[in-house]
């Protein structure tokens, strides 16, 4: 069992969605919002330390998981970060829960970006893993962003091209993706948990490849849009930015300098790892966050 029995799965339905999350804790209420290719799984080794201090929530994403998959729209805005940060407060008002804390990993931390953007109201502080702002990624696009991250540009392209190619062999891609991420120097089986990988396999199905292909699909186009409309509007929340030392990010962006540029209270630190820092360093973000959120 990846996650203590006091944690409670749950599945709601609300505004034409349905949005699968597991709950459980005491305190103040926190967010965990995991990211491609994965789903609230990836918070297993984290989740029953901080749920001492914390009242802990985990949903999968729309695309992901055993959230709600809609086909995407053709201007993809069902995908859209807007979307998904209302997702997510959806399930925060079902619980009750009016202001939280928010901790997001990668396709997560976008959406905890929406989230910070729209509903800054609710937010008490945030957390940003192993991510630039796309915004930003985007209007700087060189060689060594579309070679490091070439993914972003092949899961947008139409007519089902990534969901036909992926969908040939979906574990084998979601594993490469895991091991092209993460730590190379660390054995795999060291840093992901085979119970944990087999339920990242079991939830990629055809509707969840469709899914978060128009999420990045989102990203470039509708998301683009709305991060124009609120591109000179900065961040009050307060936010810890943490990235991996030995992944892309770290090696291409100035992550601190930059989200100065996105928020007004940013601190933040590399961790000793690749892309993937919940499981790869579970204790080192426990005490971040725990250390932030206090």
């Amino acid at each position: 069992m990846l996650f203590d029995k006091s944690f409670k799965k749950e599945k709601i339905k609300f505004d034409n969605s349905e949005i699968n999350f597991l709950h459980g804790g005491k305190g103040e209420a926190l967010l965990l919002i995991h990211g491609f290719p994965q789903t609230h799984t990836m918070w297993h080794k984290v989740a029953k330390e901080l749920a001492k201090k914390y009242y802990i929530v985990c949903p999968d994403l729309r695309g992901y998981g055993d959230s709600f998959k809609p086909i995407g729209l053709k201007d993809h805005s069902n995908y859209s970060k807007k979307v998904m940060a209302k997702d997510m407060i959806n399930v925060m008002d079902y619980l009750g829960l009016k202001k939280f804390y928010v901790a997001g990993h990668d396709r997560g931390a976008r959406v905890a970006h929406r989230i910070c953007l729209d509903y800054e109201e609710k937010i008490l502080k945030a957390c940003f893993m192993d991510i630039a702002p796309t915004y930003h990624m985007f209007e700087n696009t060189n060689q060594a962003f579309a070679t490091g991250y070439y993914h972003w540009f092949f899961l947008i392209q139409p007519d089902y091209l990534p969901e036909k190619m992926i969908g040939d062999d979906p574990a084998y891609y979601l594993k490469e993706k895991l091991k092209r991420w993460s730590d190379k120097d660390i054995a795999f089986e060291e840093k992901f948990d085979d119970k944990a990988i087999n339920e990242y396999i079991r939830c990629y199905d055809e509707a969840s490849i469709h899914g978060s292909c128009e999420d990045y699909r989102a990203a470039a186009s509708i998301d683009m849009i709305d991060d124009e409309k609120t591109r000179n509007r900065k961040l009050n929340t307060p936010l810890l930015v943490l990235w991996g030392e030995k992944g892309f990010v770290n090696k291409t962006y100035d992550v601190i300098k930059i989200w100065q540029d996105y928020a007004n209270n940013v601190q933040g630190k590399t961790l000793p790892c690749g892309h993937f820092l919940p499981e790869e360093k579970p204790n080192e973000v426990i005490d971040e966050l725990k250390i932030f959120f206090n």
